[in-house]
């Protein structure tokens, strides 16, 4: 084998500064992504990673931003590449030429990928089907800049690290930084290694009905170790359903969804219980494989059919984290419910520094209270759910406080370097009047002011439940917040009443049409009529797409179909307007919705992203990707279990005693089985057969009713 090193260059592994070129974000939308949470893969439908956000990752920080294969003097024609599943893909290619006495082709290389924490294996075969015997040079080039994610996300092109020869058992390359270390090695060794380009190249000689392969392995770790490690193998913090439709596709959607969601687990080192950590959902790859509380609270919610410990995972790991002081710098304040964690400080540009602890979230922590209290109803533990409730009090005494001043929760970046906006739409021109303008802080959210309505009546009942004094008082806030809720935020226009999206700082309503109504829908802050108006929003046009949900109406100024939440399509948005349609009463409404997502499921290969464009079914039959969109996200893959337990009207209330399984929907597709999902830590299997009527296998303590 011939060797050849270049000396270290001076730069060395610090080669990470940002040049000149570059600047926008990559786009991602017809990329293959393969992840096991805190590593994933990013590459094109060739297999190749070869620029823009293309790696291997673990824990936020690029691996190998080059591993391309080429054969010399060969054309590699790709003819197949996806995932298989989610944390496996797989690539097919033709060698044009070689070996071809017909017009068929005659030597394919096939690529096989696997992604583990903190492993990344690819295997190349090369397969000679043809009746000649061929020889050629495969060469694999392999490079590392060490980029943090933000450094590939600002679109900037870093400069690649120097590699040496690997120090471990096989002949491979090495990169590292002070606290960061990536080894890739072959197997078997190559016949040249050259190391100052990355390359690895084999002389292969192959007879006819004949093949070869070569497997490389690249690992990555920090030396101090991960900040949220991967979970054990074998716990599975859930059920896994099995569902089986007359409409294939949402078997597709949910099982492709549960592979997703599977690897998006990540676990809290700050567990009491290290043997079993806790566990909770990391919100997105690429850009946010990390703790979210909005992100990982909804995500945990919408799982709820499928068991409660994830959801007792992720309120732990945020209890943990829970707001103790007041400090302006991270927006910290006692009893609030964090943003997101990072390794590092968040900066992008001059204009967004964000701490490594960040609580720049004005929903997070009515949305903590209302998952403990859901969980609580679908049977957690009694006893963890006490062990939580000075949680929920020193959340709702933060809530409490947090509308002191006029009664609304609101939110203001006070730092000037934080999130401008800070509910889950937290663009900076997310929020803005009809005519286009932007609206200025201190911002009260229609949305956020419905889940603090449903926070202080889940308080309550957590309160009276276990015997904690309070109760009463809560429910009068509620009453008393949605009062005021009436009085300023409802506005109208040439279709009628509706409420604003949020107030602006003077108190002056923010007069657009939005997504948000589907968010107020079925949290009681509403009466009858109110819910009937928006019922009517939602499925007008200018909102239903046909694919879902438009954050912003399409007749409105500023409307941009691309823009990311001001005309875009979010299956997570979409899936809680379908939820509180139901239980507004409207399932007609949230059929439509419903179906959209499941035909958007199926453009995006059962994969939704986290946003997709809003341009609607009159442009075309399928949806268009937003280009730089994660996928998988977690909330959008949590969005299939979401619609299938509407749509089979199930809600729990343990501590009560029922089960109701009323199917709404799910008729349409019938005949429907689902088995596999769980209450109060039993199984349950919904049948819905093709007359409509409902078979069950449910939990013998719970009183059934069903409709």
């Amino acid at each position: 084998m011939d060797t050849t090193v270049k000396p270290q260059d001076t730069n060395g592994s610090d080669a990470a500064s940002p040049s000149a070129t570059g600047g926008l974000q990559p786009f991602l939308h017809d990329a293959v992504v393969t992840l096991h949470a805190p590593s994933l893969v990013i590459s094109r439908e060739d297999g190749q990673l070869s620029g823009g956000a293309d790696g291997f990752y673990h824990g936020d920080r690029r691996a190998l931003s080059r591993l391309t294969v080429t054969a010399e003097g060969i054309a590699l024609a790709p003819v197949q590449g996806g995932p298989r599943g989610a944390d496996r893909a797989g690539f097919r290619a033709i060698l044009r030429g070689l070996g071809e006495v017909t017009p068929d082709p005659a030597v394919a290389l096939h690529r096989r990928r696997s992604t583990a924490n903190g492993r990344l294996e690819e295997i190349f075969e090369v397969t000679n089907a043809g009746g000649e015997h061929v020889r050629f040079r495969l060469t694999v080039s392999a490079g590392s800049d060490l980029a943090t994610m933000e450094q590939v996300k600002s679109g900037h092109v870093i400069e690649e690290a120097s590699p040496q020869v690997a120090d471990c058992d096989a002949i491979g390359l090495a990169w590292s930084t002070d606290d960061f270390a990536v080894r890739l090695a072959a197997e078997p060794e190559p016949d040249v290694l050259q190391v100052p380009t990355g390359e690895l190249s084999y002389d292969i000689d192959l007879k006819p009905g004949t093949s070869w392969s070569v497997t490389l392995t690249c690992t990555a770790a920090y030396t101090d170790g991960d900040q949220f490690p991967a979970p054990p193998a074998d716990q599975l913090p859930w059920c896994t359903p099995v569902l089986r439709s007359a409409d294939r596709g949402f078997d597709r959607w949910l099982k492709q969804s549960l592979a997703d969601l599977d690897r998006l687990r990540l676990t809290d080192p700050r567990s009491t219980h290290r043997d079993r950590p806790d566990q909770f959902l990391a919100a997105g790859a690429p850009w946010f494989l990390t703790l979210f509380g909005r992100d990982a609270l909804w995500a945990a919610r919408m799982l709820l059919p499928l068991g409660t410990d994830l959801a007792a995972g992720t309120l732990r790991t945020l209890a943990r984290r829970q707001g103790a002081v007041t400090d302006p710098a991270t927006e910290e304040q006692r009893g609030k419910i964090l943003h997101e964690v990072r390794r590092d400080t968040l900066q992008i540009a001059d204009r967004l520094s964000l701490p490594p602890v960040y609580y720049g979230t004005v929903d997070a922590t009515p949305l903590w209270i209302t998952l403990l209290h859901d969980a609580w109803r679908w049977g957690m533990d009694p006893a963890e759910v006490e062990e939580l409730l000075p949680h929920a009090e020193a959340a709702l005494a933060w809530m409490r406080e947090a509308a002191s001043a006029d009664g609304f929760l609101k939110y203001v970046d006070q730092t000037g370097r934080g999130l401008s906006n800070q509910g889950w739409k937290d663009s900076d021109d997310s929020i803005r009047y009809s005519d286009g303008r932007r609206a200025h802080a201190p911002i009260a959210l229609c949305e956020v002011q419905a889940y603090a309505y449903e926070a202080a009546h889940a308080g309550a009942a957590l309160l009276r439940a276990f015997g904690r004094p309070g109760a009463d008082a809560w429910e009068d806030w509620a009453d008393q917040l949605a009062t005021r809720f009436r009085e300023h935020f409802w506005v109208r226009d040439e279709k009628g009443p509706f409420p604003a999206v949020a107030l602006d700082g003077d108190g002056k309503p923010v007069d657009s049409v939005t997504s948000g109504f589907g968010h107020l829908l079925g949290t009681g802050l509403l009466n009858a009529e109110e819910s009937a108006l928006l019922a009517a929003r939602l499925a007008g046009p200018d909102l239903d797409a046909g694919h879902g949900l438009r954050t912003l109406s399409s007749d409105a100024v500023g409307y941009n179909p691309l823009g990311y939440h001001v005309g875009s399509i979010w299956p997570h948005d979409t899936a809680i307007a379908v939820h509180g349609l139901v239980k507004a009463g409207f399932p007609d409404a949230a059929a439509s919705l419903a179906d959209g997502l499941l035909a958007a499921s199926a453009a995006f290969d059962a994969r939704l992203p986290e946003l997709f464009a809003g341009h609607g079914t009159e442009a075309g039959t399928g949806p268009a990707p937003y280009p730089a969109s994660c996928r998988p996200q977690a909330w959008a893959a949590a969005s299939s279990v979401h619609v299938l337990r509407v749509s089979l009207g199930l809600d729990a209330d343990v501590p009560g005693g029922t089960l109701t399984v009323a199917p709404t929907f799910a008729r349409d597709y019938g005949p429907l089985a689902v088995t596999g999902l769980q209450v109060n830590g039993e199984r349950l299997d919904v049948t819905v057969t093709a007359d409509g009527s409902v078979k069950l296998a449910a939990p013998e303590e719970l009183t059934v009713t069903t409709g």
